[in-house]
């Protein structure tokens, strides 16, 4: 007879508790970073009237709102109650990724057709390195801490977080060559991949595609990705 292998059903209650409290502080800091980026590049992108400045701003201004959904989400105490708020966090998030691909293709549109010229503006040329230099590890953290959690609106957030870093490098390419080489037509035509991006990660948001939690009262796995606490077609073991 061969001894059967006892299979976990997820984090123990400690663990849980320890990676709620990560997820806590990760979200408290993407929070204020993202405030001081909105402030930086409203007003600057205010001065130097770009266009792309301000839309990163209010970029910025909407994954506040997203975190803040999360952070709403992880402030109960109970972890039954966090599961309840799960779904309302996830459609919350879609919509900020709806709204941000709306904007971004707008004002893509709008440069593209040669409305107005911005000047150079140096503070966004900094916040903008700075945004891609800071972004990437805090989106990092915290998908890691999701998907151990098996939080998909975690996960969810954490890629918000990371599309702020793919428009930190599409902003900051186009200031510089806008800065250099007078190349208007390079930010914009990124911008719409990005809200191609945008829209991508918004559906999947608003589907609950992402990590499972595993129940105490969930039937045996019959994959190793399930044993970890994966719904079908989800990444978060990989």
């Amino acid at each position: 007879m061969t001894a059967e292998i006892p299979i976990s059903l997820g984090p123990s209650p400690a663990r849980r508790d320890a990676l709620t409290r990560r997820i806590r502080l990760l979200v408290a800091a993407t929070i204020t970073y993202n405030v001081i980026e909105a402030i930086v590049a409203l007003t600057a992108g205010t001065i130097a009237s770009s266009t792309a400045l301000i839309g990163f701003g209010l970029d910025s201004i909407i994954e506040v709102s997203s975190a803040a959904a999360v952070a709403w989400q992880f402030s109960a105490a109970d972890h039954t109650v966090r599961e309840a708020r799960e779904q309302r966090t996830l459609r919350i998030i879609a919509v900020s990724f709806f709204a941000l691909a709306a904007y971004v293709a707008f004002d893509a549109v709008r440069a593209l057709t040669g409305t107005g010229e911005a000047e150079r503006s140096i503070p966004g040329i900094v916040i903008a390195a700075l945004s891609l230099a800071v972004m990437p590890f805090l989106s990092a953290a915290q998908r890691r801490a999701g998907r151990a959690l098996g939080s998909a609106s975690a996960v969810a957030d954490s890629k918000q977080t990371l599309l702020c870093t793919y428009l930190s490098a599409v902003l900051l390419a186009g200031l510089i060559l806008n800065a250099t080489l007078g190349w208007s037509w390079a930010d914009p035509i990124a911008a719409l991949v990005i809200a191609a991006i945008a829209i991508k990660e918004g559906r999947d948001a608003w589907q609950g595609k992402g990590c499972c939690a595993p129940t105490a009262h969930a039937p045996a796995p019959a994959t190793a990705a399930e044993a970890c606490g994966c719904k079908p077609g989800c990444t978060c073991c990989n």
